[in-house]
């Protein structure tokens, strides 16, 4: 169970969309957070990287590296 506020307008533009459509707010909300969450995910992953990386905590692995342990070699 989630509940969220959103700004007045968001919830007037939300609720001119379910009535269109015919389908819920809660289904667009739904739709909207998982089209979005992996690259939420994704930014915080990087941000926690390059924070580590800062703090000397992790090092950096050259871009030919990585590409080799792949097997991506150009």
């Amino acid at each position: 169970m989630l509940a969220i506020r959103l700004p007045a307008e968001v919830e007037a533009r939300l609720s001119v969309l379910a009535q269109a459509t015919g389908r819920t707010k809660t289904f667009y909300a739904r739709e909207a957070i998982l089209a979005h969450l992996d690259d939420l995910e994704d930014l915080y992953l990087a941000e926690q990287r390059l924070t580590d990386y800062r703090a000397g905590k992790t090092q950096s692995v050259p871009l030919e590296e990585v590409m080799k342990r792949y097997g991506m070699e150009c």
